[in-house]
């Protein structure tokens, strides 16, 4: 959804921004003067007792003196209520009583629909809910009393009951005159495969309703009275209101909870969710009925920096904790980690509360460990390194696992950490007896090559120490040290591929999953890319609007530079086809150069001592990816070449570039020139 030009200037006309604050924090009046707009509090984005936060009601901004905190009204409400920016802007405009502009007929008619579809499922909730209260809910609510929901409790999760009733809810759906294609659209009736009327899918269970970060009620989860039930746990189907992997339970109040600084804690189920916040822990969400996807992992992160995974303390729960190992280790950044909490053997959140107290289940998240010790633990859990082969296959199988994780600076960590527990566990320094342990603590080098990363020395001093030789004249001419000026050209061609984007905004959704896994150095360059990644399935006008709305100062600062604008494909905006193609190649470069610097880094660390022959090698396949990356097709070198694109290549720019490669001596280590 786009706004029109002046509204957001509008917004913060009407809004008080000191009205705003004022509900979050108590003003300091000695230090304030109400009557200019100059207010002072202790600031509420950190524990502090002295009114060190300012806010200035004229200019419309606030700003901490302690931890520098700063912004307008829209971002307090997105920084204090978490939520996003489109949902700050809606909060403030029915403050101030300003309608929010109309959408395209389209948007409008799907949001009709969905909002149709709310209204059904609040029907559903109200039906359940009042069915709890009757006679025919008399064992949901012994249940729920041997679970200790008192009604408080109850009421705060609008837990409900569904009779063991064929048409029940329909019914009483129908007698409210809604349609009964919305009542099965809505997922909490189904038509018999045979024909005929539809029937309650939910019969004979208590009713947890599932509701968005918005507050609407979505979707719907029964766990059966019957321990003979076919299925435990029932959730409502895929609709359009629900998807089961893009959501979370309880993911609205735990948002707020988050945003008031609490844990996000994630569970296994409904009643472990319950059980969290009725014991004072407001950040518990659970996944719905799944195991947990990408979708929500990135949902979670959108709300904590690091959510504590705390699943279940049996063999189940241990499974579901690896699962999510390796879903998360190809999405870590910096600043994005998890924590598991590893409960008593046989005991979920729920059982542990009720055992123990909140206590326990506090020290319990106080000692949640980072994801690289369950990392490590899973590899060597149950198995012997008494043999070279078998610790070659634990180095083998944890430089797979780390060569998942694309940041090359958590990679980096990674590899260090993991070196560390390595060293525990063979007794670095106790010689043969503590497993075959090169001098000075290492571990070999292909083991020093997989996880360092290339970005540690080696083990200096100490007995039988002998300084590195120094690189041969061959080895100061190759690649390894023909990358000066390497983090401006990887710089500059970000922006082309930012910019490529913005000019053919249609591209986007085409090269979601390429964009998505780049990485951006510069902070402008990923918050202009979240924004396209975030409304790149939009039409293309839509796309540009969000873009200039979300980025206006990046997005000028980017197509202003002097390389961007004479670019043929942003000039050509009507040549898609020769945007797609450069697009592909700019990304294909960016990668490969990035691959090779890494490779290169790696490397250096053995060019320190003797280069051998697996270094030889290595150049060569960085050498070669270079080399792909920067041929389209086989060219003469002879004439200028022509594309596909239609973009002329230079025979000149061509032999400039295979000149890199000739400089490289392959001749060491016994493989041959890169001619063989």
């Amino acid at each position: 959804m786009s706004l029109p030009p002046g509204f957001l200037e509008e917004l913060r006309t009407r809004v008080s921004i000191s009205q705003v604050v004022g509900r979050k924090v108590v003003w300091d009046m000695r230090k304030s003067n109400q009557a200019k707009g100059d207010m002072w509090a202790p600031c509420p984005f950190h524990q502090e007792k002295s009114a060190s936060f300012h806010v200035d009601d004229r200019k419309g901004y606030y700003y901490c003196f302690g931890c520098h905190a700063k912004g307008d009204a829209l971002s307090f409400v997105r920084e204090t209520e978490n939520v996003g920016f489109m949902e700050a802007v809606e909060i403030l405009a029915r403050e101030a009583g300003m309608p929010m502009p109309a959408r395209d007929p389209v948007a409008v008619q799907k949001a009709d629909r969905r909002s149709e579809l709310a209204a059904v499922m609040e029907e559903a909730v109200k039906y359940y809910r009042m069915n709890l209260s009757t006679q025919a809910g008399a064992a949901a609510r012994d249940y729920l009393a041997r679970r200790r929901l008192d009604l408080a409790a109850q009421a705060r999760f609008e837990i409900g009951f569904a009779p063991d009733h064929r048409q029940g809810l329909f019914q009483a759906l129908r007698q409210k005159g809604i349609a009964p294609d919305l009542i099965v659209e809505a997922g909490i009736c189904a038509r018999p495969e045979g024909g005929g009327e539809p029937y309650d899918r939910f019969r004979g269970r208590i009713i947890f309703p599932i509701r968005d970060a918005r507050g609407r009620a979505i979707s719907l989860g029964g766990r059966a009275m019957d321990p003979n039930a076919r299925a435990k746990y029932l959730n409502g189907p895929e609709t359009p209101l629900f998807d089961k992997g893009r959501n979370l339970y309880n993911h609205g109040p735990a948002r707020e909870a988050c945003g008031k600084g609490a844990a996000l804690i994630v569970c296994e189920g409904y009643m472990d969710v319950i059980a969290l916040v009725e014991a004072g822990f407001g950040g518990a969400v659970a996944p719905l009925g799944t195991a947990v996807t990408e979708d929500q992992l990135r949902l979670m992160w959108r709300i904590h920096d690091e959510p504590v995974i705390a699943l279940d303390g049996d063999a189940a729960g241990t499974r579901a904790a690896l699962r999510v190992i390796d879903l998360a280790l190809p999405l870590l950044e910096a600043g994005k980690g998890l924590r598991f909490a590893v409960l008593p053997a046989g005991q979920d959140p729920d059982d542990l509360i009720k055992a123990e107290g909140p206590g326990a289940m506090t020290k319990v998240l106080e000692a949640a460990k980072p994801m690289v010790d369950l990392l490590w633990a899973r590899e060597i859990e149950g198995k012997v390194f008494d043999s070279p082969e078998r610790k070659a296959t634990l180095d083998k199988s944890l430089r797979a696992a780390i060569n998942r994780i694309a940041d090359p600076s958590i990679k980096a960590h990674y590899g260090e950490d993991i070196k560390r527990l390595r060293a525990e566990l063979f007794g670095a320094g106790r010689g043969p007896a503590g497993g075959g342990v090169a001098r000075n603590g290492g571990f070999g080098g292909d083991f020093n090559r997989g996880f360092s990363g290339g970005t540690g020395p080696r083990g200096r001093g100490g007995k039988g120490w002998t300084p590195p030789a120094l690189p041969q004249p061959s080895t100061r001419a190759s690649l390894l040290v023909a990358g000066q000026g390497a983090d401006l050209a990887e710089h500059l061609r970000e922006t082309m591929v930012l910019a490529i984007l913005v000019a053919h905004p249609t591209l986007i959704a085409s090269f979601e999953t390429q964009l998505e896994a780049v990485l951006l150095a510069d902070p402008a360059h990923d918050r202009l890319r979240t924004l396209m990644l975030r409304h790149g399935h939009a039409a293309p006008d839509e796309i540009s609007k969000q873009l200039l709305a979300g980025a206006g100062a990046d997005l000028e600062k980017l197509m202003n530079l002097p390389h961007v604008r004479t670019a043929p494909p942003v000039q050509k905006r009507d040549d898609a086809e020769l945007a797609r193609l450069c697009l592909a190649e700019a990304l294909a470069k960016l990668k490969a150069e990035r691959a090779v610097r890494a490779e290169v880094e790696d490397a250096m660390e053995d060019l320190e001592g003797l280069a051998d022959e697996g270094v030889t090698w290595r150049l060569r396949q960085a050498a070669g990816l270079v080399h792909r990356a920067g041929h389209l097709d086989e060219v003469d070198k002879r004439a200028s070449v022509r594309a596909p694109n239609g973009v002329e290549l230079d025979r000149h720019e061509l032999e400039e570039r295979d000149a890199l490669f000739d400089n490289i001596d392959y001749s060491r280590g016994g493989r041959g020139s890169r001619r063989t």
